[in-house]
């Protein structure tokens, strides 16, 4: 053992004990078992603040990082633990985190102008209109509110000290580095950048529970204004409800791309070795604040998890323990309901409830705004809302002499999630996990799926969804519009009180459905999801009986889903070419970036028959197109997204056209409910449509010189690595989502979005096997080594091989040390 540990292990002790009064004791002795002797090449840097060597110091922490710049932090306390966080992301992430927290204050505007885009690629918005949202939503007073409640509805005592060290530690890198030394030159120097609150963490922490909710309205909420005094135009301008309803179904056209997932839970009758498995593999964002930060978090004798976490959260939110791995997918579920409110005549900021007006309450918001020649000024606007919520517009939802909308959200009253991701990163089994659920009711808008040491495989939607059930909605969805919107949308009428949210007994909140209501599988073969609503979880036992706002029941399953379980099926079956029937974590990972393209492979056929059959299509322009070419590209293509696939550019963009433009008349054998994992298939290939889209993709290829057999990877790319994947539209499991179609130059622009922290997980009776990849690294620092180290990974369909273990963590060659006391 090394003199700078030993020395660190006697401060650490000392530092603990102080830490820790009246929090989470730890022995000295559990602390030195936590902590076994380091290679004398580990690279240990002791960085004192305040306390010094005496042990005063109110935090304590390590932070021990391995190869890819993964850290694993060592802490005594949440509140130190919080500390090492906060620190070790703030070394990798500080401006993305600044940023955001601009953001969440309503200063956009202030520093970069009130027109330029706020940024936020999942609901764009000017700066003025994010200010004036953000801005009022913190002057409203709501999140000091939901804070000051005690638990379970407020945070823990774990969760506030765990905030708290977080921000801390964060204001202690910007305190020891100065802005104007930052090692990411994307806020170095920026007078933007300042110390955080811990409200700034909570305010992040809300706004991600609202993230499919009040947060994608943003811009409708903060521009809605009543109409001229002279208007009397009804909401929607008179058009008819199916022509509304395609409108509002083309405002929100895109809601889904942000978020997505795919997640397997594997039980001991699907796995070789009859442990249980998990495979997580989200799919968010790569840019901004819904990247995962890959992190293991430890207390000893406490708390030990491995996992990942959005920007800006201090609890690992995707993971796994000694006994348990759970992984997270969207849910189908709604977040919020919007309401239609019938105005008293002359007076468009009341409205009728059971026929008695009531009053909106309005709140005036003034932004600071910093114009072309650098001078402030400000901008005031008067936001309203309803008893239900906010008033908005959006689309056709426009606010008339006569109506008006609003929206009410089902985690406008939640702060618990991190309750509850905090009992789960405690938790060791599945009856542990479901008790974390119960009791915090928390998670805003995920499925959850896991397994645990038993290999039991369990599902369950067990997220905060409105309390409408189908009566209810028979009752008050009853306009028009509406109905033309349902079930996609819920559209209630806000004149009767009777269309208020219900509750339930076992609800922890008024409004929204308690546990029992949830829609759970538990079975001893496998779960999966990928983003369809629960009923085939597991095609042998439908899930049935929940409400129509979870989601449907005997429709068509995305071609991602039915790809998903494709994947589980030929693998138990043993006819995917991997091996004997069953699941290994070698046969996972494969499976997992195995490439497969479901569309090409229900339709390539009768595309390249068409072809053969009609050498010559005639383009959208009239323009008679020789496709012979590319018909033999396609017959040779192994329909797969690899980076050396020659065909998949061409596919993409002949599918896409096609998809798009012939909509459900694109296959030849249509959906049927008694065949939901075989239907639809076939390609129309009579359908003009379906042609003009094949001549028009030859016709851009040749006019633009780009070679018909491109393989993928000269076209798409991250940071100027070429990746395999293909797109959700085209049924792939590994989904990468370029940031718009095929350029001129046989490019894509570059990667947004897609498979994001995957995580393989084997729970042994001697403890956790993990693979990860976090496909864009640890650090949005283009200066930083770990910027793409793990991109690098990714496109070689390479694997991390986690280290969670004292001892492997201990043994790694790249580690190096910091010890923070402040």
């Amino acid at each position: 053992m090394s003199a700078a540990w030993r020395w660190s292990l006697r401060s650490w002790r000392g530092g603990v004990a102080a830490a820790c009064a009246g929090m989470v004791i730890l022995a000295p002795s559990v602390i030195s078992s936590a902590a076994p002797a380091r290679p004398a090449a580990a690279a240990v840097t002791s960085l004192e603040q305040g306390g010094g060597a005496s042990g005063g110091a109110r935090y304590v922490a390590e932070i021990r990082r391995t190869a890819y710049g993964i850290p694993h932090i060592l802490a005594g306390d949440f509140g130190s633990l919080g500390y090492g966080y906060g620190y070790a992301f703030a070394q990798d992430n500080l401006c993305v985190l600044a940023d955001r927290v601009l953001t969440l204050r309503g200063q956009r505007s202030r520093y970069f102008g009130p027109d330029a885009d706020s940024g936020d690629l999942a609901r764009p918005a000017t700066n003025l209109d994010s200010d004036v949202y953000y801005a009022a939503l913190r002057r409203s007073g709501i999140l000091g509110r939901l804070l000051a409640q005690p638990a379970p509805l407020g945070p823990t005592a774990q969760a506030r000290a765990l905030v708290d060290g977080y921000a801390a530690g964060y204001n202690r890198y910007l305190r020891d580095t100065g802005v104007a030394n930052l090692p990411d030159p994307a806020c170095r120097g920026a007078a933007w950048v300042t110390p955080i609150t811990a409200l700034d963490i909570w305010a992040g922490l809300y706004d991600a529970n609202e993230f499919l909710g009040s947060t994608e309205f943003k811009h409708g909420i903060a521009t809605a204004a009543p109409p001229p005094a002279a208007a009397s135009a009804p909401a929607g301008g008179g058009t008819a409800p199916q022509t509304a309803a395609a409108a509002l179904r083309a405002s929100l056209a895109g809601r889904r791309l942000a978020a997505g997932s795919n997640a397997y839970a594997l039980g001991r009758e699907a796995t070789t070795s009859r442990d249980g498995m998990l495979l997580g593999n989200p799919h968010l964002l790569w840019a901004g604040y819904t990247r995962f930060y890959q992190v293991q978090l430890t207390i000893p004798g406490v708390l030990n998890v491995s996992g990942a976490s959005l920007y800006g959260g201090p609890a690992v939110e995707i993971g796994h323990t000694d006994g348990l791995a759970w992984s997270h997918t969207t849910s189908t579920a709604l977040r919020f309901t919007l309401y239609q409110l019938t105005l008293v005549p002359g007076h468009p900021t009341s409205y009728l409830v059971d026929g008695r007006p009531e009053q909106m309450t309005s709140q005036t918001v003034t932004v600071t705004v910093r114009g072309a020649g650098g001078q402030l000024s400000t901008v005031s606007r008067t936001l309203y809302s309803s008893r239900y919520g906010p008033i908005l517009t959006f689309g056709p939802l426009t606010w008339s002499a006569t109506t008006a909308f609003a929206i009410r959200d089902a985690n406008a009253a939640n702060v618990r999630s991190i309750n509850e991701w905090l009992a789960m990163d405690r938790a060791q089994n599945l009856a542990q996990l479901r008790k974390a659920q119960d009791t915090y009711q928390g998670l805003p808008w995920v499925n959850t799926i896991a397994t645990d040491t038993s290999g039991t495989a369990y599902y369950a939607d067990a997220s905060v969804v409105p309390h409408v059930t189908d009566a209810q909605a028979a009752r008050c969805v009853d306009t028009p519009l509406g109905q033309a919107v349902f079930p996609s949308f819920f559209l209630l009428d806000g004149s009767a009180s009777a269309c208020q949210w219900g509750s339930d007994p076992d609800a922890i909140q008024p409004g929204i459905f308690g546990p029992a209501a949830d829609p759970r599988l538990t079975r001893a073969d496998y779960v999966t999801n990928s983003n369809d609503s629960p009923w085939l979880t597991n095609p042998a036992e439908p899930v049935t009986g929940y409400p129509q706002i979870f989601g449907d029941i005997g429709t068509e399953r995305s071609l991602r889903t039915r790809l998903g379980l494709d994947m589980v099926s030929q693998r138990l079956a043993g006819t995917d070419g991997l091996g004997p029937p069953g699941f290994t974590l070698p046969t996972l990972q494969e499976t997992m970036l195995g490439d497969r393209n479901y569309g090409a492979e229900l339709t390539r056929g009768d595309a390249v028959a068409m072809c053969r059959a009609h050498p010559v299509l005639t383009a959208s322009d009239g323009t008679p197109v020789d496709v012979r070419a590319a018909c033999d590209v396609l017959a040779r293509w192994d329909a797969h997204g690899n980076t050396a696939s020659r065909g998949e550019v061409l596919w993409r963009t002949f599918f896409d056209q096609a998809a798009q433009s012939a909509g459900d008349s694109l296959w030849s054998v249509p959906f049927d409910p008694a065949h939901p994992l075989s239907t639809p298939r076939g390609l129309n290939s009579s359908l003009p449509a379906v042609q003009q889209a094949l001549a028009d993709a030859v016709q851009f290829f040749q006019a633009n010189h780009i070679a018909l057999d491109t393989p993928l990877g000269a076209a798409q790319q991250y940071a100027g690595i070429p990746l395999h994947g293909c797109t959700d539209l085209e049924g792939c499991f590994d989904v990468i989502e370029p940031g718009g179609p095929l350029a001129a130059t046989g490019t894509y622009p570059d990667v947004i979005m897609g498979s994001s922290f995957i995580m393989a997980v084997e729970l042994t009776p001697a403890g956790p096997r993990t693979r990860t990849i976090l496909t864009y690294s640890e650090s949005a620092n283009t200066a930083s080594p770990h910027h793409t180290d793990q991109t690098l990974l990714f496109a070689a369909k390479n694997w991390v091989t986690e280290r969670f273990t004292e001892s492997q963590i201990n043994s790694d060659p790249d580690l190096s040390v910091t010890i923070l006391r402040g």
